[in-house]
């Protein structure tokens, strides 16, 4: 009943080790993800606090690796001094991807507040022109979330940008890609314009991302739970081993 026991857990330990090299993959992934979408919003935030819960999880990640390759070479080996380094290693990543569930609700709260800040500013040091980062991050945000000004597209009208082009129009970015080329901008035609606000939507954005990660490391965090319980089955079991097999072999019985 015992080596029944054994068997199972080391058949669980090996199949979640391979789990943990591919969560070692999307744990990196997820992370990069944020760098990447950090590149495309920074402008819209006054700190890089966004950034914390993401290398946090690429270190989880690298750290699952590891542990993978330690936790089959253990298990196939039944290596108590291995399956013990495995449950430590493995521990910490646990407690580190707690972490980043605790960081990504702390900062999920802290978004709206950092871009409701920032964006009035970041608008209205567009100047249109590609050379401006700012231009291009707004440019960049409109096309992509297909939105137009803060709350809705009249806000260009209070913008530095609007008095001095004074045309009457909003940025290109701002036309709706159904229109296609026919659009100019023009306020006397808002029907060819976004009719959304950027605001709400770099808002809802963000805290999606938050969810991925906190997601992401919950799951994983449960997986890793099992990977624990499995190689404390598999320690206990063989420390009781010997002393069963040593009876046997010496044939006493009392």
């Amino acid at each position: 009943m015992g080596q029944c026991g054994i068997t199972s857990s080391k058949t669980v330990l090996v199949f979640l080790n391979l789990i943990f090299w591919a969560a070692a993959g999307i744990l990196c992934y997820a992370g990069a993800y944020v760098f990447i979408t950090y590149d495309d919003y920074d402008h819209f935030f006054e700190d890089v606090y966004t950034l914390i819960p993401a290398v946090v999880i690429i270190a989880a990640g690298t750290l699952l690796f590891i542990i993978g390759l330690i936790g089959c070479c253990a298990t196939v080996r039944e290596s108590h001094c291995g399956l013990m380094t495995f449950v430590i290693i493995l521990l910490v990543v646990f407690m580190t991807e707690v972490a980043v569930v605790v960081l990504g609700y702390i900062y999920r709260a802290k978004v709206e507040n950092d871009v409701n800040s920032s964006i009035h500013e970041v608008y209205n040091e567009y100047n249109g022109t590609n050379s401006n980062a700012q231009s291009r991050a707004i440019d960049y945000l409109q096309r992509q979330l297909q939105c137009c000004g803060i709350r809705n597209y009249s806000d260009w009208q209070y913008t530095h940008w609007f008095d001095t082009s004074k045309n009457n129009s909003v940025p290109i970015s701002c036309c709706n890609s159904k229109v296609g080329g026919l659009c100019t901008g023009s306020l006397t035609r808002p029907e060819e314009l976004y009719q959304e606000g950027c605001e709400a939507l770099v808002v809802k954005k963000l805290k999606e991302i938050m969810m991925y990660i906190i997601w992401t490391a919950l799951i994983f965090a449960v997986i890793q739970i099992l990977g624990m319980l499995s190689a404390c089955v598999v320690l206990c079991r063989r420390r009781s081993d010997p002393a069963y097999q040593l009876l046997i072999t010496g044939g006493t019985y009392a």
